[in-house]
């Protein structure tokens, strides 16, 4: 792990169409950060737990301005748990780039600049990590930002609707129904939405479909 907010542990940097999001299909340069404190069972990229070159943010930012393109997406691993990230994200927003962070849910999202989307995945219980949810961020959710739900299973529906209309999320952001990759049909989660009625988006993960686990797509 990167050792000061200067600089970052980068596993890889990248050109692909956004895959997820309200962005999906748009090309998008993908800052991919290393480590992640979370071990959910569905997790695509445990690859980027450990390892990566440690860059600093100046040299990282040169790398994203040859793609020449306007969006960025910072991911991970987590990338929170990198005490440079915020500082990342602030400087990607100042060049005027289309700026947003996936993170895990489990980090305190307050300190990520509000010109960023913040895209947090709420772990539902086929996760194995739904005890980390930090509910707290739910009160700094904006416009901006999204909510998604990664689902494994009708289980994991019944408990996503649940946390969507209890905590009055309807209208507050974008939210977001993903099947999980091998484990939920996107045709069953999508029949579930329409017959609750649910004002939810289903979203499939579009760079699965084109390249499979295919890295760096």
């Amino acid at each position: 792990m990167a050792a000061d907010a200067t600089s970052l542990k980068l596993v890889e940097c990248f050109l692909s169409l956004q895959g997820e999001s309200r962005s999906v299909g748009l090309p998008t340069v993908f800052v991919r950060l290393s480590g992640c404190p979370l071990r959910c069972r569905y997790c695509d990229t445990e690859w980027a737990f450990r390892g990566g070159e440690t860059m600093t943010i100046d040299a990282l930012l040169e790398q994203v301005s040859a793609f020449g393109v306007a969006r960025v997406c910072v991911t991970g691993g987590e990338p929170l748990a990198q005490r440079g990230a915020p500082e990342l994200l602030s400087r990607l927003c100042d060049l005027g780039y289309e700026v947003s962070l996936e993170t895990g849910g489990m980090l305190d999202i307050g300190a990520v600049d509000r010109r960023v989307s913040r895209v947090v995945d709420l772990k539902t219980p086929g996760s194995g990590e739904v005890e980390a949810n930090r509910w707290e961020n739910l009160a700094l959710i904006g416009s901006n930002d999204q909510l998604k739900w990664v689902i494994c299973d009708r289980n994991d529906y019944e408990w996503a609707r649940n946390v969507v209309q209890t905590r009055d999320l309807t209208g507050r952001c974008e939210l977001l129904f993903s099947p999980a990759w091998g484990q939920c049909d996107a045709r069953d989660l999508a029949e579930w939405i329409l017959e609750d009625r649910l004002d939810v988006r289903l979203q499939l993960q579009l760079h699965k479909l084109l390249w499979g686990e295919e890295r760096g797509r």
